[in-house]
């Protein structure tokens, strides 16, 4: 229900009292004041506010009065009493006058007031007012936080204007809102400003005492299959106002994004009003929208998730292998960054069950302390939590990103801290696959989008979507740009035998198709490179965690070093989480006793001769409307079969047929939502190489990325750096001398 203002017209010491604090106007023409207040009460209407019906009456009958003092004086009776401070234009610095008593507020809610401006000489600037007490309680100094409880919002919306008028007299609308329960003091500011830029207008203060009374707790009953859970709540008053307010948020409520998380029994603190709630629990849940009215005793919403697809129980885990604590949109005040209790909030709030949390550059030093080499205790089952590194903002970062899972030591040798690490990301993939770590770039698409050319004698050869496509990226960014040499190393793993140095490539939250299109390559040169989805919260995107997951297959208990060895084995799907391919499998046509199941013995399928495989795939989408989805079957990077697929939510098996003539690789994908990893159908023993054009797109990739990067590595590191890229030239101009041309898609 709206918040009004309460005056009693006939008890007059309000308005006495108004009177003596505020300074009077004695004349102002009837006709434009009018205009004004009644834009004013329409304003008040609008914001869920309403003059009380008392006050709108009399300013009503004041269009009656041909008298323009006694229009001016009667409108300053009515409405001075609702004015939080009057402001006096008529000297150099504007004067700020409070009302001379406490005002009331409500704790986690708004509450709107009258502004008086006194305005002799016209000015038609626009009207700032401020409060210390209002500044952003994240990133500020820990010893400011408690006086930063103040939320403000000037109204200058419809049907206002966003400028003074120029009259003598008029009134604005403030809005103020309290995080604290209590008494408590601001300093309130104004100024005429010229433009929003404007920083240096003369200013007036006055300071002013309330009292906020406390709302209403709402408590939250969240049940999944029946069990207590966590979920997201997006909560809304009438005029699309975030509760609670998003600038006084400190974890576990981050302040980037409007949702807050809450489980079973947790609450929160609303005025009284109504609302719409937006509640979900990730993309397996069907999201719904709650009204919920709140009065002066305590409430209970209740959220039992819908879901159309529950692949936990289908034994594939979603994780997303890429969130930080510290960092972009987190805040480094008060705090260095959260903790690790508030990212797993998050993770079970979104039903993410795998959260690989990676300390990188900012607040690294304060945030290695929550690395254990296992996941960490706050872990809920099967919500699983583990620290671990992305290479960011020191080491080999300029030559491209580096997400390293499962080590054993997070920090390089040499130091405790990240300023020594090496240049050449090869040094330190070399290090981290040592200790048997799972490894791949970051935001893969950073640098691959924006091209310096084409591969000659390619036109006709690009595919659906683009991909693949043959354009050459710049490599000028800190995605998948070294990878295009990294895949081509092998390193010593942690007993010495040799394990390529690159386990994954990252998806899901870049370019789709520079994504792909770079993973498209790699695989038709042969390199068995998994696909990983990740979201890199909250920098490529705060809105939440698991935008891009990867759902990998473990049958039993789940066990974070057993999720990361079926990543690693391509053993998963990539998805937004709308769409699922799930248990693919490959077999020669009409032999089963030869199917092959993606990560499964090296996801590897043999045949003598070429062969009619058949690929078999349970797929599900939902959308609203359930509209069809086009599901495709790539060979090599090219579409060989389709068929659509009904985005009802339903699980439907489907098989596709593929005629291949030579080693090749196979993957099913809904572009651009999800992908599978793919299975190696091995022909006659030869390794894959289908696609003469892929391998020299490769090696022009080198050479544009050594043209980019030489200055990154140190002078120290080049050497090195020079025979790791002399390596991969050599790689790819072999794999061009073995390669078929590319067969164009019909």
């Amino acid at each position: 229900m709206p918040i009004r203002f309460v005056i009693v017209l006939s008890v007059l010491c309000s308005a006495a009292l108004a009177q003596e604090q505020f300074p009077r106007v004695e004349t102002v023409e009837r006709q434009p004041l009018l205009s004004q207040v009644t834009r004013l009460d329409e304003a008040l209407q609008a914001i869920g506010s309403p003059l009380d019906a008392e006050v709108h009456a009399a300013l009503e009958r004041l269009k009656s009065l041909a008298d323009d003092k006694a229009v001016a004086a009667e409108v300053q009776t009515l409405l001075d009493p609702l004015c939080l401070v009057a402001i006096d234009l008529s000297g150099e610095t504007p004067k700020v006058t409070g009302p001379g008593k406490t005002s009331e507020l409500f704790a986690e809610g708004w509450r709107a007031f009258l502004v008086k401006v006194v305005n002799p000489e016209g000015a038609t600037g626009g009207l700032r007012i401020d409060s210390p007490n209002a500044a952003p309680v994240p990133r500020s100094p820990a010893d400011a936080v408690e006086s930063r409880w103040l939320g403000l919002e000037s109204y200058e919306g419809q049907p206002l204007r966003t400028k003074l008028s120029g009259l003598p007299l008029e009134y604005r609308i403030v809005q103020l809102y309290s995080r604290d329960v209590g008494e408590r003091s601001a300093t309130l500011t104004a100024a005429v400003v010229e433009s929003d830029e404007q920083k240096d207008a003369p200013s007036g203060s006055a300071d002013l005492k309330f009292k906020a009374v406390a709302s209403t707790p709402v408590s939250f009953a969240v049940t999944d299959g029946g069990e207590p859970a966590m979920a997201a709540f997006e909560i809304r008053d009438a005029l699309g106002r975030v509760y609670p307010l998003q600038s006084k948020r400190l974890a576990p409520d981050f302040f980037f994004h409007p949702q807050v998380y809450r489980a079973t029994g947790e609450t929160v603190q609303l005025p009284p009003g109504s609302y719409t709630v937006r509640c979900s629990r990730g993309p397996e849940s069907i999201h719904e929208t709650q009204s919920l009215v709140v009065e002066d005793r305590p409430v209970t919403l209740t959220y039992d998730v819908k879901r159309w697809i529950d692949t936990a129980k289908l034994n594939y885990w979603s994780g997303d292998h890429h969130i930080h604590a510290a960092g972009c949109q987190h805040y480094d005040k008060p705090t260095e960054g959260v903790l690790p209790a508030d990212m797993l909030r998050h993770c079970k709030g979104e039903d993410l069950k795998v959260g690989c949390c990676l300390t990188w550059g900012p607040c690294f030093d304060f945030q290695k302390q929550f690395f254990t080499g296992k996941t960490d205790d706050v872990s809920e089952y099967p919500y699983l939590l583990r620290y671990d590194i992305e290479v960011s903002g020191f080491g080999s970062h300029n030559s491209g990103h580096l997400n390293l899972l499962k080590l054993k030591d997070q920090i390089y040798p040499g130091g405790d801290s990240k300023l020594h690490w090496p240049t050449l990301g090869l040094n330190t993939l070399t290090w981290a696959k040592s200790q048997g770590a799972v490894c791949g770039p970051a935001h893969s698409a950073a640098g691959l989008t924006r091209t310096v050319g084409r591969l000659e004698g390619t036109d006709g050869l690009d595919g659906p979507h683009r991909l693949p496509n043959y354009d050459i990226p710049a490599y000028d960014g800190i995605g998948a740009n070294e990878f295009i040499v990294d895949i081509t190393h092998e390193v010593p793993g942690p007993e010495g035998k040799l394990v390529p140095a690159v386990d994954f490539i990252s998806t899901m939250n870049t370019d789709r198709v520079a994504e792909w299109n770079m993973w498209y390559h790699a695989l038709n040169c042969g390199y068995r490179v998994k696909a990983s989805g990740e979201t890199d919260f909250p920098c490529i995107t705060g809105e939440r965690v698991g935008i891009g997951r990867v759902y990998a297959k473990v049958d039993g208990r789940l066990e974070f070093d057993r999720w990361v060895e079926a990543l690693a084995a391509g053993r998963s799907y990539v998805s937004d989480g709308s769409c699922h391919l799930m248990n693919m499998t490959a077999e020669p046509a009409g032999d089963a006793s030869r199917k092959v199941s993606l990560g499964e013995n090296g996801s590897e399928l043999r045949t003598v001769g070429p062969s009619s495989v058949k690929v078999r795939v349970t797929a599900a989408a939902f959308r609203e409307g359930s509209p069809s989805l086009p599901v495709e079957l790539i060979v090599n990077g090219y579409v060989a079969d389709q068929q659509d697929l009904v985005a009802d939510g339903t699980p439907r098996d489907l098989e596709f047929d593929a005629q291949l003539d030579r080693s090749s690789w196979v993957a099913v994908r809904v572009f651009p939502h999800a992908h599978t990893n793919p299975i190696f159908a091995i022909v006659d023993g030869k390794p894959i190489r289908p696609s003469k054009e892929s391998a020299e797109w490769c090696l022009k990739g080198v050479e544009q990325c050594w043209s980019q990067k030489l200055r990154t590595y140190r002078e120290e590191e080049r050497e090195g750096a020079k025979t790791a890229y002399d390596h991969a030239r050599e790689a790819y101009q072999q794999i061009i001398a073995e390669a078929e041309p590319t067969a164009r898609p019909e």
